[in-house]
């Protein structure tokens, strides 16, 4: 039963879950190609066609807002919104690739971070420190927490490292609409903002900044990248609210930062 105007049943959550997890196999399938040489635009070419063909799903990305493509792909100082072009890859470069889908009515949003060849250390820490970050986010969920508590958990993780949060993004409530209530700030307060109830949706999706955090978008309209110049990372996952914690309804099937594995 529904506790919250912006609670899910278990069955829209079940459904949820299912175009969550194709959002996730779009990621997996794309990892091996992801390597020096290869253009964005091959990159999204690629998933498009997984999700249409092999999926059985719409890609949520294309016609929204006017926007052309399945991704988006933002390497080194994009911080989101990057469009794929015919830019190569090239060794030590780091990318997020950002997919949604749509199955049976249902969005699947989900973003990882990848690298092309041996990044540099500072890379690899920003990779692994917003991971962590997103996963410290994810661990406040629960009934009775605040959004708040979720924000704070991921600024403290990014500037325990010397990163900053971009102010600008956010995550989003999603369902069988891709944007939606509560919008889900980096950060935050304990204890300020929406209390969380059993049966939301929403997405967690830190932007951190190895350098400063403002950002600047570029003239296309949808390319937001750092002002410094500065390397940016972002994870995304889907999280549902149960009755004593979360769910991640974008499960990766193997282990990230994915320079680990």
């Amino acid at each position: 039963m529904k506790t919250h105007p912006l609670a899910k049943t278990r069955e829209e959550i079940r459904k949820a879950r299912i175009a969550g997890q194709m959002a996730a196999q779009v990621l997996h399938m794309i990892g091996p190609y992801v390597k020096a040489g290869v253009t964005t635009l091959e990159l999204d070419r690629i998933c498009h066609d997984y999700i249409v063909n092999e999926l059985k799903a719409t890609p949520a990305n294309i016609g929204y807002m006017g926007y052309q493509h399945t991704t988006c792909i933002s390497v080194n100082h994009v911080v989101c919104h990057g469009i794929p072009s015919d830019r190569k890859l090239k060794n030590g470069d780091i990318l997020n690739i950002d997919v949604a889908l749509i199955k049976d009515g249902w969005y699947g949003d989900t973003s990882r971070m990848y690298t092309v060849g041996e990044a540099g250390i500072l890379a690899r820490r920003l990779i692994d420190t917003t991971y962590e970050a997103m996963m410290a986010g994810i661990w406040q969920v629960r009934p009775g927490s605040t959004l708040g508590d979720i924000g704070h958990a991921i600024q403290t993780v990014a500037h325990r490292e010397g990163f900053s949060v971009v102010e600008e993004y956010c995550g989003h409530g999603i369902g069988m609409t891709y944007h939606d209530e509560p919008q889900v700030l980096h950060f935050g307060k304990k204890g300020a903002g929406m209390v969380l109830a059993e049966g939301m949706i929403f997405t967690i999706e830190p932007m951190i900044n190895a350098g400063k955090k403002q950002v600047r978008l570029m003239k296309d309209g949808w390319t937001a990248v750092t002002k410094d110049h500065s390397l940016s990372a972002q994870w995304e996952h889907m999280v549902a609210v149960t009755a004593d914690g979360y769910e991640i309804l974008t499960p990766w099937p193997q282990t990230v930062p994915p320079h680990m594995t």
